[in-house]
């Protein structure tokens, strides 16, 4: 199941511009504010998103290792599909949530507001960003903002079962928000109203929530094929 995850979360980022212009455009916005009027901007775009997938990569090996731990129970239970039922699951309600359907998703990322109360201090003392080196650090800060796409696929980072393989998942949904937080960067009143387009909602948000049920397909066509303690020993 490894490599439909990584395509399937390139596409989950690509697609999740929509909620990226709500969570992270006023920040890009603000970063924008700051750099200097004269001169190249795009380095202090592209420092910030690099800072920002490397934290993604960083979180998906931790949480990818947290499942290689668990998974040592896997000859007693399934606990690999079953973690990729709960991704799938997660991208059903984030495709809803984007679709403008069910808002089941902000409360989870109001959890990851704990830790993100640490770390906004931390963010603050790095402005005003006059240097490309701030606004990398700046970038790996933010990667840390709660933020219910990311979790979403934090959850199949977690069921690829080794740090590996969770970083590059997590690298694959940070490179395929690249493309819309960059272009929010650089075009924001562009971007912004075409993100905001009803119909372009509702086309993310279920393209989204398909690759969610295509997920569910997959481990249910596994239990159906293999049974339940069969579906251990298959391959993902």
């Amino acid at each position: 199941m490894t490599d439909f995850s990584i395509v399937a979360v390139f596409f989950v980022g690509l697609l999740g511009g929509v909620h990226c212009l709500g969570m992270c455009g006023s920040i890009v916005g603000m970063l924008a504010a700051q750099l200097p009027k004269q001169g190249m901007r795009w380095p202090f775009h592209l420092a910030y998103n690099s800072g920002r997938v490397a934290s993604y990569a960083l979180a998906g090996a931790l949480v990818g290792a947290v499942g290689q731990a668990g998974l040592l129970l896997r000859d007693v239970v399934p606990i690999q599909h079953l973690l990729f039922a709960l991704s799938s699951l997660m991208l059903v309600a984030l495709g809803l949530y984007l679709a403008g359907i069910w808002g089941m998703v902000r409360r989870i990322e109001r959890v990851g507001g704990l830790l993100w109360r640490r770390i906004q201090p931390l963010a603050r003392g790095l402005f005003p960003v006059d240097t490309v080196s701030r606004a990398l650090l700046l970038g790996m800060l933010w990667g840390w903002l709660p933020c219910g796409l990311v979790y979403s696929v934090l959850v199949s980072a977690l069921a690829s079962g080794d740090a590996q393989s969770g970083a590059l998942i997590m690298l694959a949904f940070g490179l395929g928000t690249l493309p819309n937080l960059l272009a929010i960067g650089l075009f924001w009143e562009s971007a912004k109203r075409r993100a905001q387009s009803p119909r372009v909602r509702m086309a993310a948000g279920l393209l989204v929530a398909g690759f969610g049920v295509y997920g569910l397909f997959k481990v249910g066509y596994t239990f159906y094929e293999y049974g339940w303690a069969g579906s251990c020993h298959v391959a993902a």
